[in-house]
């Protein structure tokens, strides 16, 4: 008598929908950065009074139509908190992946209070306001500037620790490109020149956005191949 043998066993239903959730988190680091740049850019070039060259992002969060810039925090820092949970579910066990998604999640927290806590008026913006700096930091913005300290810093740390990561693994080229951008941030935030500040805070938002939505499409894909799962626009 022929025995049959049984066809090994495909994954799971809930093995397949954990996947699915992991991908979507994923997603969510992808499409962080280029909305929040979107949104921050057409508002520069649309509100009036507002000069990149002059005025912080910070600002848009002010005037008559500051809840679009609240907004815009406030959701990239949910869909980066939302992306730290699938980082997690991706580089566990090993190498960072306890410190790497702690890091990437206080950054989104830092840009949810940064949201949050408004920025006090000062340069002209809004329409109004005083031409040059506040005299006096009010206390939301003294908590404004903590949380873009916070959302840096951590950022800086998540590059490095990640770095490890990479070159635990042999990814060479991953490591160097985590390195290379945490020191960019790091000196971007040491450089003492004020006449460029803001040229310079607006390289490292730039920066570190593209870090983060490299790093999410590039665990996307790979997950995604791995696991024969379409991703979530697919």
């Amino acid at each position: 008598m022929i025995k049959k043998i049984a066809a090994p066993a495909g994954p799971s239903s809930a093995t397949l929908e954990t996947t699915r959730r992991t991908l979507v988190l994923l997603a969510c680091g992808v499409v962080a950065g280029p909305l929040f740049l979107a949104v921050a850019l057409l508002q520069a070039l649309t509100r009036e009074g507002f000069d990149l060259g002059r005025h912080p992002l910070s600002l848009l969060s002010l005037g008559e139509l500051g809840w679009i810039q609240i907004a815009n925090f406030v959701v990239a820092g949910l869909l980066t908190v939302a992306f730290a949970v699938g980082l997690r579910r991706v580089l566990h066990p090993g190498r960072g992946s306890t410190w790497g998604p702690l890091l990437v999640g206080a950054y989104g927290v830092g840009l949810i209070g940064g949201g949050v806590f408004l920025a006090d008026a000062g340069a002209g913006f809004p329409p109004g306001a005083p031409a040059g700096a506040p005299e006096q930091l009010s206390w939301h913005g003294i908590l404004h500037d903590s949380s873009h300290l916070l959302a840096l810093l951590s950022l800086i740390a998540a590059c490095f620790v990640l770095a490890r990561r990479f070159a635990a693994l042999g990814q060479r080229g991953w490591a160097t490109y985590c390195v290379a951008t945490g020191v960019a941030l790091l000196g971007l935030m040491a450089w003492p020149d004020r006449d460029t500040v803001l040229a310079q805070l607006a390289v490292a938002i730039v920066l570190g956005w593209a870090w983060l939505s490299v790093l999410a499409a590039r665990l996307l894909t790979g997950l995604s191949d791995q696991t024969g799962t379409r991703t979530p626009d697919g």
